[in-house]
């Protein structure tokens, strides 16, 4: 068993997290608590507004995609995959296309992370659903990247 871990802290905002925390010793207990608040910062609190969390699924492009994409766009955030294709934040893609804060009626996108499709009280899962394919068809007509839901439709 390796008794000295690797801690791979440079996915996000995890370091700057951990440098907020003073944490001066990494350890799995101060990354995961880094994670946490990461977390709690950006996504609502279900006990007070319904949504499933992360709605949509990160999508993976061919690398001369993401450089093709970087050319057009030098903000696109972009995580390299083991099998040459990188890995791409749906969350910017959707904030990108203005969908972050959207509400129409009682369905909307969450003001702090553009993943988060929220219920503000009587949306239906038709409204939600809707709302989520109109956010699909944005981000391919801006982007051509397809992106997919990562809850289970019911």
């Amino acid at each position: 068993m390796n008794k000295n871990p690797v801690f791979h802290t440079s996915y996000g905002a995890i370091t700057q997290e951990l440098e907020q925390m003073g944490v001066k010793e990494l350890s799995i207990r101060a990354i995961s608590q880094a994670v946490i608040n990461i977390r709690s910062s950006k996504l609502p609190d279900p006990a007070k507004i319904g949504n499933a969390g992360s709605f949509f699924k990160n999508p993976s492009v061919p690398a001369a995609q993401f450089e093709a994409l970087k050319t057009n766009f030098p903000g696109i955030v972009g995580y390299p995959n083991p099998d040459a294709t990188v890995k791409l934040a749906a969350g910017w893609l959707i904030e990108e296309c203005g969908w972050k804060g959207f509400r129409r009626g009682d369905a909307g996108i969450h003001a702090k992370q553009a993943l988060v499709l929220v219920n503000y009280g009587n949306a239906t899962g038709a409204e939600i659903y809707e709302l989520s394919t109109e956010i699909m068809d944005s981000v391919q007509n801006r982007f051509g990247v397809e992106l997919e839901r990562e809850v289970n439709i019911v």
